[in-house]
């Protein structure tokens, strides 16, 4: 499993976006007309938006707070320190576990049956063995100190209890946070675009408006991420 994992990792960022393109595969309604009525389709919109939004508050959160430098070297799992600040102090993944929502809350919204009962349970493996294959690095690199981190903090369970409190006590760096995911943004943002205005033709009543609002969309998407890009490389914003 460790091994997977870290196979997984080299290529992890590729792996979400390929994920991305499956919520367009043909699929059995997740919610139906049938069972809930005319107005289905506000379900998979609202608990969609709320699910995968929720995931980007975490990841939000987590790097405005205390990020954890873990992106590896050559592709490779990599920690320079152990962290255990910030949202770390409450739940040891909190990055994968923003992943987790933010692409489970994509499927919701595309309500595509097949990729939240297949495509979802074999995310959840590759992240589970990529996280495996971390514990394994950090375990041989920081010994005692991790082990009693691992004591303490769970896996993948948050523990809310003191939440209030990390955040009180640390300033939330927005520059850190906005530098670090205008890449998983543009992702993000790209696909939730797509879904609504694809997945629920009945929300824009023309072809030719549908296009004009994918275009607008893409030219605000687009020069938010140029933006964020130019202020990283031009040293602006550190």
């Amino acid at each position: 499993m460790i091994r997977l994992g870290i196979f997984f990792f080299r290529y992890r960022n590729v792996l979400f976006i390929f994920l991305y393109f499956l919520l367009f595969i043909p699929s059995p309604e997740l919610f139906t007309e049938k069972r809930l009525g005319g107005h289905y389709f506000l379900y998979p919109i609202a608990l969609g938006l709320l699910t995968s939004i929720s995931g980007q508050i975490i990841r939000g959160a987590t790097i405005g707070l205390a990020y954890i430098v873990r992106g590896g070297q050559h592709r490779k799992v990599y920690a320079d320190g152990l962290v255990t600040t910030g949202i770390f102090k409450h739940v040891r993944n909190p990055l994968y576990i923003g992943n987790i929502l933010m692409l489970m809350g994509a499927g919701i919204l595309a309500n595509s049956l097949l990729f939240i009962l297949i495509v979802m349970p074999i995310f959840l493996l590759i992240y589970q063995s990529i996280v495996l294959a971390e514990e394994d690095f950090l375990r041989k690199k920081f010994g005692q100190d991790f082990v009693a981190y691992t004591s303490r903090i769970h896996r993948w369970i948050p523990n809310i209890k003191g939440l209030v409190n990390t955040f009180s006590a640390m300033e939330f760096n927005w520059r850190r946070w906005l530098i670090k995911e205008y890449g998983t943004h543009l992702v993000w943002l790209s696909g939730i675009t797509l879904i609504l205005l694809y997945k629920y033709p009945f929300l824009v009543e023309k072809d030719s408006d549908r296009v004009l609002y994918t275009t607008l969309c893409a030219l605000v998407i687009g020069s938010y991420y140029l933006f964020v890009r130019y202020m990283k490389k031009s040293g602006h914003w550190k």
